[in-house]
């Protein structure tokens, strides 16, 4: 075998090594990526057949010399024979059942994605999820070995397949991160995250380092073989300074990215692909279920049948409909998001300690999107005529443990499924710690009720509370109706109820005024001295944002869920007769959560029995002579309406000076928004900036010979960056015969006689030369497009050409003055 031959099948060799080790790399780093997605062992055997049968594929066509065709065709097949052993599992029966798992296998090619960040994590080997992986593993490897192994220009591309494959398990992952990690006295925020970027970037970086550097000996290495140079025997001082201005480059960006972007970040939310995928829009456009309440117990509605629980010895006590997280000071509603995200519900939901319940739900009267569960849901089977899109349309969040049906704007009379669940048997709020609390607080009324009654702030402190509210309120879903007209149908199941009027709505106005009432009972001395302290009047609706509002004062996070019961060994709430439950059985409780995370439900609903008592107190006249003032009249303020549902007065609004809190966010995404930005655009500004100062330092060089000569560099600069590749040994005339502008030749004579001759050249012919190239440069510029123009902008090979290596003392460099040497004493230019 022949040298030339010898020295290319080395060059094949190690760029195979080199590809190969890349590949790999990449494919570890996605599967690391994706783990979190599936964190299952299917996952594992998929990775472990998909990159190594990719490979082999891609490996043998390049043997072979097969066309790219081919070796897609290959992989194609290979996908084929994969999918359902690996990627459906579960449908490795029968002929009939593999022919099933292949038309989801290729159907899951376009509709997996979709339905992979809209399935709560980790999915497993739920249906059909593992083929996006697949698709990823076996295309991916192959298209990044394929083309790392090219020696063409394509090459470099192998880096963005190999971050596609990382980017998988990022993009189609978490929406939280992982947690820091704490090393003495640093912390570092979202570890894993960080580790996997800053590794796949600098393995793309190293890579790309080495195939430039392996190109570039060998190039030189022909070169010197055909006798056109000599090889330098040691690295000249040149590629010292390259390597090293690469090496600290890139521990800068190791730095920015491990150090600077995790800390800039870490209060932001994660935002990936499943982030913008769910039932958010449907939520926020839903009337809340508390503003609604009310209405279910009006005469048209209190007896329909909402939905029928069919459950044996395991019926849940509690039947959730829809869990409201989010109050703004005038309406309690669900956030769908900030209590975990809704997501599709692969197979089942992983266990928790608790009592295993089921049950089978029918939908009547029940209409909107909220879906009716018990506890933490563990799976949900739909049944009927429309079981296929009810299951496709249905989303849960395990954080609210609450569920949502969107197929065809909610549900129909007839739909049905069955549930599993887990109810906590070990949620006792009086155990509880407050964690802190942060949101809406409550008013000045409720505030100076809390300070006057609770001893502590403990969890018994607060079932304390919300026991003494309830005995000193009074049951009432409505106003009094009209004279003459019967009492409404929701009294029929309170023997012996004596009618108050209360009006709806759970604003904050509407709940201060409440405990104003409660503050004035308490003054009254009738009170005092009858012992009857019942004032506030109203329902669950009012009763439920009571109670969040006073956890969240005594630190406890608190949120409102508005369900029904089936069992309760509390006297003074509704239940579900045999199951049937009618909209009248509709109640709301409050859920306070602990420092470890538990939640527990506290019942708020008022009792009934006891009336309350809203007379005012005879004043006795005062004993000291009035004084009689004629012609003076003053100015009686109406008292507040009993039932007030307006928001605060502007005279309860202090103003406590300038609140800059706003701000603090708004500089935040700035800065991390302007820090994306410099990592993205920060290399190209840095170019613009180095040619800039490059350009001033020549144009205002004190040496007006010297000035000339850098005026020159500059036309020749601006030439090689847009696209002209002069000789090294050509005349300036002949580079400017070569770059074809209007006044290129006037501007290589007056930079030959400005360098040779022996006359005085003076600043002014400077500044006209300058002009020149100024002119010139923008015609460069301006033979080719907008896209050229910026690439232009933003190239390097102006500085690049003087990194060229230089001939040795063998093949002395040829100047462009084509021999002759500067005066004595003059400063050597170009």
């Amino acid at each position: 075998m022949s040298a030339p031959a010898r020295q290319a099948d080395s060059a094949r060799r190690s760029r195979a090594v080199a590809a190969g080790l890349f590949t790999a790399f990449s494919v570890g780093l996605a599967a690391v990526a994706a783990w979190p997605v599936y964190a299952s062992w299917a996952f594992v055997v998929l990775v472990a057949v998909a990159a190594p049968v990719a490979a082999g594929v891609v490996t043998l066509a390049a043997w072979r010399r097969w066309s790219g065709w081919v070796t897609v065709a290959l992989i194609a097949g290979a996908f084929a024979l994969l999918s359902v052993p690996v990627a459906v599992p579960s449908r490795l029966g029968g002929p009939l059942e593999i022919l099933r798992g292949l038309g989801e296998a290729f159907s899951g090619v376009i509709l997996g994605w979709k339905d992979l960040v809209t399935v709560e994590l980790p999915v497993g080997d739920y249906r059909n999820l593992l083929v996006p992986a697949l698709v990823v593993f076996l295309v991916g490897t192959a298209a990044t070995l394929a083309l790392a192994l090219r020696a063409d220009r394509l090459a470099p591309v192998a880096v963005v397949s190999g971050l596609a494959m990382s980017g998988f398990g990022l993009f189609f992952g978490r929406t939280s991160t992982s947690a820091p990690l704490m090393l003495g006295p640093l912390t570092f925020a979202a570890p894993v995250e960080t580790g996997i970027g800053v590794a796949a970037i600098l393995s793309a970086v190293l890579w790309l380092a080495w195939r430039t550097r392996d190109e570039r000996t060998r190039a030189l290495r022909r070169a010197s073989e055909s006798g056109a140079m000599v090889l330098p025997r040691r690295r000249s001082r040149t590629d010292q300074r390259r390597t090293a201005l690469g090496a600290a480059m890139i521990v800068v960006a190791v730095v920015a990215a491990v150090a600077i972007v995790p800390w800039a970040a870490k209060d932001a939310d994660r935002r990936v692909l499943r982030s913008a995928a769910g039932p958010e829009r449907q939520i926020a456009e839903a009337v809340s279920p508390l503003s609604e309440y009310r209405t279910m117990f009006s005469d048209a509605r209190a007896d329909d049948v909402l939905f029928r629980v069919d459950s044996a010895a395991t019926a849940p006590e509690r039947i959730r409909v829809a869990t409201l997280d989010a109050y703004d000071g005038e309406v309690f509603r669900s956030s769908g998001s900030r209590q975990g995200t809704f997501v599709r519900v692969p197979s089942s939901l992983p266990r928790v300690d608790g009592r295993e319940v089921e049950a089978g739900i029918r939908i009547d009267a029940l209409d909107g999107i909220w879906m009716p569960t018990a506890g933490r849901l563990l799976s949900a089977t739909f049944e009927g005529d429309r079981q296929n899109v009810l299951a496709d349309r249905f989303y849960y969040s395990v954080d609210a443990e609450a569920g949502v049906q969107i197929a065809d704007g909610g549900w129909a009379s007839g739909d049905r499924y069955a549930i599993s669940a887990v109810e906590p048997t070990d949620a006792d709020p009086a155990t509880f710690v407050p964690p802190g609390a942060d949101g809406v607080v409550g008013g000045d009324n409720l505030r100076r009720w809390v300070d006057e009654h609770a001893t502590g702030e403990s969890g018994a402190d607060l079932v304390a509370l919300v026991r003494l509210l309830r005995d000193r309120g009074y049951l009432s879903h409505g106003l009094a109706p009209a004279a003459g007209a019967p009492a409404p149908a929701w009294t029929d199941d309170l023997p012996g109820y004596q009618l108050q009027p209360s009006a709806s709505g759970h604003s904050l106005a509407r709940i201060d005024t409440m405990f104003q009432r409660l503050l004035e009972r308490e003054d009254d001395p009738r009170a005092q001295s009858s012992g009857n302290f019942v004032a506030a009047v109203g329902d669950d609706e009012q009763f439920a944002v009571a109670a969040a509002l006073i956890a969240r004062e005594l630190g406890f996070p608190a949120r409102v869920v508005v369900g029904t019961r089936l069992t309760s060994s509390d006297s003074g709430v509704a239940v579900c007769a045999e199951g049937e439950c009618r909209a009248r059985d509709l109640s709301a409780w409050t859920e306070v959560q602990d420092a470890d995370g538990r939640w527990a439900a506290i019942d708020v609903t008022p009792q009934w029995e006891l009336s309350p008592s809203l007379e005012v107190t005879q004043q006795r006249d005062p004993e000291n002579v009035t004084e009689v003032r004629p012609n003076t009249v003053d100015e009686v303020v109406p008292p507040d309406p009993v039932q007030e549902d307006n928001a605060r007065t502007d005279d309860e609004a202090n103003d406590d000076g300038l609140d800059l809190a706003w701000l603090w966010p708004i500089l935040r995404v700035v800065g991390i928004a302007l820090l994306a930005v410099l990592v993205l655009f920060g290399p190209f500004l840095v170019v613009v900036v180095a040619k800039a100062m490059r350009r001033r330092g020549r144009r205002r060089d004190p040496d007006p010979r010297v000035a000339i000569a850098g005026g020159w560099d500059e036309y020749v600069d601006a030439g090689v960056d847009a696209g002209r590749d002069p000789r090294r040994s050509a005349t300036r005339r002949e580079m400017a015969e070569a770059f074809d502008t209007p006044s290129g030749l006037r501007l290589a004579d007056d930079a030959d006689r400005a360098v040779f001759s022996a006359r005085t050249v003076t600043a002014d012919e400077a500044s006209q030369f300058w002009r020149i190239v100024d002119e010139e440069r923008r015609a460069l510029t301006r033979q080719r497009g907008w896209w050229q123009r910026v690439r232009a902008a933003v190239s390097l090979k102006s500085f690049l050409r003087f990194f060229a290596p230089r001939p040795t003392r063998r093949r002395p460099p040829h100047r462009d003055e084509r021999g002759k040497r500067p005066p004595a004493g003059r400063r050597e230019t170009t």
